[in-house]
């Protein structure tokens, strides 16, 4: 029996940075998972979309597809957006099956790649003392999934044992820069802000900005394409194909 195929199911962006970075996250997958098909997809604004990797992956022969979102919170893009293309990319052709596995989310492996990025970081700037972190993410109007954002910053702060504070760079306060007052207004003056986003684009490029113009000493580049993230993907993988697998083969 062939493995189901994987796709990798990021949202998109103008920015070619954040394409090239998809690309590099799912060649590392695929080099992890030989064995399997993996191919990425975007949802809006990147090409090729979910329709079109579809297309060609029935078109191959599978008839079996497992979609990994690559989403860090179970926002409106997680709930409604990705429901709907896998749906439609299904209805496009009989007889295959598209499984939409969980989002990634914030898992805890994360905080090792936001704590590597922030050294390299301070390093670039020459930055040996800290005393106030921020942890900056999209932003929601969700409030659930600002919340999940606003957990990881706790948890990042108690890993250094500094006060942080979340930040989004749209939908939600507060902004990178109010972030970063609020901060200083309590007596910090080294602070450095971590980017909790999965590749490049103008929402990070934006919390740079504004970061730095509020006296950030330093801020971090987003996550980019690393193993710890192929291996959740993975992961998230594992548990789609197994949810494909009829109940009643299971006890054959």
């Amino acid at each position: 029996m062939t493995a189901p195929a994987l796709v990798v199911l990021a949202h998109g962006s103008r920015d070619p940075r954040s394409a090239a970075t998809i690309t590099a996250l799912t060649e590392i997958v695929a080099c992890m998972r030989p064995d399997l098909r993996v191919a990425p997809a975007f949802l809006d604004l990147s090409e090729p979309s979910l329709d079109q990797v579809v297309d060609r992956l029935v078109a191959e022969g599978h008839s079996e597809i497992v979609v990994v979102p690559l989403l860090l919170t179970q926002a409106y893009h997680a709930k409604v957006d990705v429901p709907q293309a896998a749906a439609a990319a299904e209805a496009r052709h009989a007889g295959i099956h598209v499984q939409v596995t969980d989002v990634l989310g914030i898992e805890q492996a994360f905080f090792q790649i936001l704590d590597e990025r922030l050294r390299e970081a301070l390093r670039a700037n020459r930055v040996r003392e800290l005393d106030g972190l921020v942890l900056a993410g999209a932003g929601s109007s969700d409030p659930i999934a600002n919340a999940a954002v606003a957990r990881a910053a706790r948890a990042w702060g108690n890993r250094h044992h500094l006060p942080t504070i979340a930040a989004f760079a749209s939908a939600a306060p507060p902004a990178a820069g109010e972030a970063v007052r609020a901060l200083r207004a309590d007596g910090r003056r080294h602070i450095a802000v971590g980017s909790l986003f999965l590749a490049p684009g103008f929402l990070p490029d934006r919390v740079k900005e504004l970061a730095l113009e509020a006296g950030a000493v330093a801020v971090a580049e987003p996550m980019g394409a690393h193993e710890e993230i192929a291996r959740v993907v993975l992961a998230r993988y594992a548990v789609g194909a197994v949810d494909l697998v009829p109940l009643e083969a299971m006890f054959v």
